[in-house]
C-alpha cells in the first residue's frame, strides 16, 4: 500500500482573530432546512439542522412549539420524511455515508435512533429511489447493481413488487387518494431524459405512459392535492427549457402552461388545486409567483433579490420558503395568505456573519448554444484594482448551477483574500436544455472551454493572472479541477479537487448503479462501448501534464466517486514526483459533521494560499 503525502491541516486559518472567528462562525452558525409536514397532520413537521454540530433530523410539533432531535448518528442524517398521519418519522439508514441502506421508522413524539425499526423488512437494501407515504399506501423504490425495484404495501400488507427493471428509475409521486403511482423510468436507455408511467396501486397495472422522445425529459412534480383529482403537474422541455404542463392521467388530456417568463420554472400546487406556486429561475436567481389555472393570471410574490432555495404551500395557503443572497445568510420564512412575511423558524445561537455580494459577468463565446457564459464574481472586502489571488470554484452536478445565494464556503475564500469566480459552464441548469445537454459525448472538456473563456476575461479585466489562479471544485467540480490541471497546465498555479472522479474507467466499475446509468447517457455508452470518449475525458489520461501542486480530498465510503480510482491517480502523481497532498477521511461523498467540514475548508484554503505565495 502506497504512503501518500498528507495534507497540511492548519490549527487556525488566520492570524487575525476577528477573521478566524468570522469564517468559523459562518459554518458553525445553526441552520435549518425548509420543514416538511405530515400530509394529514400539518401541525407536525420535520426538518434538518446542524444545531448539534452534525446535520440531523428534528421533529417539530407546531401546536406545542416543541422540537426534538430524532436522529443521532456519527456521520449525520439528511434524508427523512413523515408518515401521512404525522405519528412516525422515517429516515434513511446508510453506513458512514455510503448511501446504501434501508429506511427506518420511529415514533414522532419519542424514539431512539438505535431502536428504530425497519418498517418494510421484506424489501431489500439499496440506494434510495423514492418513498411515498400515504394513509393506507406505502410505496418504496430501491436501486442496486441489478437495477431498480418498486414495492407497494396497502393497509400494512406485505409489500409486493409493482415494477422492476435493469435500467435506472424510481417512483415519483402518489395521488392524493392513493390510487395512482407515478414512476420515472429510462427503459429507453437514457436516464438523463426519463419517461413517466402511471400505475394503479391496487394491482400494479399500467394506466398511462408519457415520453416526449429522445433528448426530452419529463419529471412528475405532484398530483393535485384533491381527492379523486387525476391532474398531474409535469415539468417538460419541449421548447428547449424546463416548463410546465398539467396532465390528466385518467383522460390523457394535457395543457401546456405558457407563463411568459424567461429562464426555467418549477411549481407546487395550492391546496385547493386552483393555482400553482411558481419558482422561476433566471440568471442565477429564483423568485416566486402565484399562477391561476382558470385565467392564467400570474402574480409575483414579494421576495427580496437573491435565491429562493425551496418553497411549499401550507393547507392554510401560507407559503413557506427559504431565501438567501450571496451577502445575506439564509432564513426560513413564511408568507401568509394575507401577505405578511415573517421569519418562520430560527434555531438557537448566533446568526452567521454576512459576506460580500456577487456581480454578474457575461462572457461572449463564439460557439452555441448560447452567446455568453454567465459567471458570478465576488471580490474580497477592501480589494484594490490590481490582479489578486483568485479561486475558480467549479460547481458539482454537472446539472446544477451557482446562484446568488449565501455560501459559507465562498465567504471563507473571500475572508482569505481571494476573489471568487463561479462559472455556470455548459452542462449547468437554468440556461436551457441545449446548454445543459451540450456536454453529451464530450463531458469535462466542454465545460473547461467555458472556464477558459471566463479566465481569459478575468485576466484581461485585470482581476487576476494565471500565476494567481487556483482551480477548485468538489464532486463533478473536483473532476473538472483535475482535468483542468492536466489539459490547461499553463492556466493554474494550484488545484483543489474534493471527492473527484480521477480515473473514469475505474470509477465507472466501482460507482453506484444509478451513476453508471447516468454516465452511459452522458458519455454515449459504457467504457467498453465508447472507450475513446472515456479516455479523452478522464483526468488520469493527462496526469503526466500536471505541473501545479494538487490537493485531493476523498472519502473512504464514497459511492459516487469511489476511493480506489482516486488512489490510481495519486499513484501516477507519486511516480512522477509531482507535488500533491492527500486528505482522506472516514465518510462518504462529503461530510455532515461541521467540525470535519471546518478542517477540510481550512486545509483547502491554506493549500491555495501557499500555492499563490500568500503563506
Amino acid at each position: 500500500m502506497s504512503t501518500y503525502p498528507g495534507a497540511n491541516i492548519p490549527e487556525k486559518l488566520f492570524d487575525d482573530p476577528d477573521k478566524e472567528a468570522r469564517w468559523r462562525a459562518r459554518f458553525s452558525a445553526p441552520r435549518v432546512s425548509l420543514p416538511d409536514w405530515g400530509r394529514d397532520a400539518p401541525w407536525r413537521s420535520l426538518y434538518v439542522s446542524n444545531v448539534s454540530g452534525t446535520w440531523e433530523l428534528y421533529a417539530w410539533d407546531r401546536s406545542a412549539d416543541t422540537h426534538r432531535q430524532v436522529t443521532d448518528r456519527p456521520n449525520g442524517t439528511f434524508h427523512g420524511t413523515l408518515s401521512a398521519d404525522g405519528t412516525r418519522v422515517w429516515w434513511f439508514d446508510d453506513t458512514d455515508g455510503d448511501e446504501f441502506g434501508t429506511w427506518k421508522s420511529e415514533p414522532f413524539e419519542e424514539g431512539d435512533t438505535a431502536g428504530a425499526e425497519n418498517p418494510l423488512p421484506t424489501t431489500h437494501a439499496g440506494y434510495p429511489a423514492g418513498l411515498e407515504l400515504g394513509s393506507r399506501v406505502v410505496a418504496l423504490g430501491m436501486s442496486t447493481d441489478d437495477g431498480v425495484t418498486v414495492w407497494v404495501s396497502r393497509d400494512d400488507e406485505t409489500p409486493r413488487v409493482v415494477y422492476q427493471h435493469e435500467q435506472d428509475g424510481g417512483l415519483a409521486t402518489l395521488s392524493w387518494d392513493e390510487s395512482l403511482l407515478v414512476l420515472s423510468h429510462s427503459e429507453h436507455g437514457d436516464s438523463r431524459h426519463p419517461a413517466l408511467r402511471v400505475l394503479r396501486t391496487a394491482d400494479g397495472s399500467k394506466l398511462a405512459e408519457k415520453w416526449d422522445g429522445s433528448g426530452l425529459g419529463l419529471a412528475a412534480l405532484d398530483f393535485a392535492p384533491v381527492t379523486g383529482d387525476t391532474r398531474l403537474l409535469v415539468s417538460h422541455e419541449r421548447r428547449g427549457r424546463e416548463e410546465l404542463l398539467v396532465w390528466d392521467v385518467a383522460t390523457d388530456a394535457e395543457t401546456e402552461l405558457d407563463l411568459g417568463l424567461p429562464g426555467e420554472v418549477s411549481a407546487d400546487w395550492y391546496p385547493d388545486g386552483s393555482a400553482l406556486l411558481i419558482a422561476h429561475t433566471h440568471q442565477a436567481r429564483t423568485t416566486l409567483y402565484r399562477y391561476e389555472l382558470a385565467d392564467g393570471t400570474l402574480t409575483p410574490l414579494p421576495t427580496s433579490q437573491g435565491t429562493v432555495g425551496g418553497a411549499s404551500v401550507r393547507p392554510d395557503f401560507a407559503v413557506e420558503y427559504t431565501w438567501s443572497s450571496a451577502a445575506v445568510p439564509g432564513r426560513v420564512r413564511v408568507l401568509s395568505a394575507e401577505g405578511t412575511d415573517n421569519v418562520l423558524l430560527t434555531p438557537g445561537g448566533e446568526r452567521a456573519p454576512e459576506s460580500r455580494p456577487v456581480e454578474d459577468v457575461f462572457v461572449e463565446v463564439p460557439y452555441g448554444p448560447n452567446d455568453t457564459v454567465h459567471a458570478l464574481v465576488a471580490r474580497p472586502d477592501g480589494a484594490g484594482e490590481g490582479p489578486m489571488p483568485t479561486v475558480f470554484n467549479l460547481h458539482g452536478g454537472p446539472h446544477a448551477a451557482d446562484e446568488d445565494r449565501f455560501s459559507s464556503y465562498r465567504a471563507a475564500w473571500l475572508e482569505a483574500g481571494f476573489a471568487v469566480v463561479e462559472v455556470n459552464y455548459r452542462g449547468s441548469t437554468g440556461y436551457g436544455s441545449a446548454w445543459r445537454d451540450s456536454i453529451e459525448g464530450r463531458p469535462g472538456l466542454t465545460e473547461l472551454e467555458d472556464v477558459a473563456r471566463v479566465q481569459d476575461w478575468a485576466v484581461k479585466d485585470g482581476l487576476t493572472t494565471p500565476e494567481l489562479s487556483v482551480v477548485s471544485g468538489a464532486s463533478w467540480g473536483g473532476y473538472l479541477a483535475l482535468l483542468a490541471l492536466g489539459t490547461q497546465p499553463d492556466r493554474w498555479t494550484g488545484g483543489v479537487a474534493g471527492v473527484p472522479v480521477a480515473d473514469y474507467v475505474s470509477a465507472f466499475a466501482d460507482e453506484m448503479e444509478p451513476l453508471r446509468a447516468y454516465d452511459r447517457a452522458l458519455f454515449g455508452g459504457s467504457p467498453e462501448e465508447v472507450p475513446q470518449v472515456y479516455r479523452d475525458c478522464s483526468p488520469i489520461t493527462y496526469v503526466d501534464e500536471v505541473r501545479a501542486p494538487v490537493l485531493v480530498l476523498a472519502g473512504d465510503n464514497d459511492p459516487r466517486c469511489p476511493i480506489q480510482q482516486v488512489l490510481n491517480y495519486l499513484d501516477r502523481l507519486q511516480q512522477r514526483d509531482q507535488p500533491f497532498e492527500f486528505y482522506r477521511y472516514d465518510a462518504g461523498h462529503g461530510s455532515l459533521v461541521i467540525a470535519e467540514t471546518l478542517r477540510q475548508v481550512a486545509t483547502e484554503i491554506h493549500f491555495a494560499r501557499r500555492s499563490v505565495g500568500l503563506a
